[in-house]
């Protein structure tokens, strides 16, 4: 629904630049190019945060289905680590060697 409104909105946009202005074709291709990169920029870095986001909680969904998981280059499990859910950062627990040890749940595999 976003995207369908990002395009209503970049159309009006074109009609505005169209009919409005006193620009010359090579300058309203030229700003035509700049939006369209700009919105093909915005719609690839919503995706690449997505995936992100998704690997992420798929990490810690495993975390507390009791499963190990590799954060960093090291075992994550509900022995040896907690979660803090605020931050989404694995603590190591008291009377572990990874007492005190904070790993981002983002660095996981």
């Amino acid at each position: 629904m976003t995207y369908i409104i990002g395009l209503i909105v970049v159309g009006l946009f074109f009609l505005t630049l169209h009919y409005f202005t006193e620009l010359t074709r090579s300058q309203k291709t030229a700003v035509t190019a700049v939006v369209l990169f700009i919105v093909l920029f915005a719609i690839a870095f919503n995706s690449y945060n997505n995936a992100k986001t998704e690997k992420m909680l798929d990490a810690v969904t495993r975390f507390k289905q009791g499963k190990t998981i590799e954060c960093s280059g090291v075992k994550v499990n509900d022995k040896n680590f907690t979660l803090s859910i605020g931050t989404y950062t694995f603590i190591g627990k008291e009377n572990t060697p990874y007492y005190n040890q904070m790993i981002s749940a983002s660095t996981c595999e």
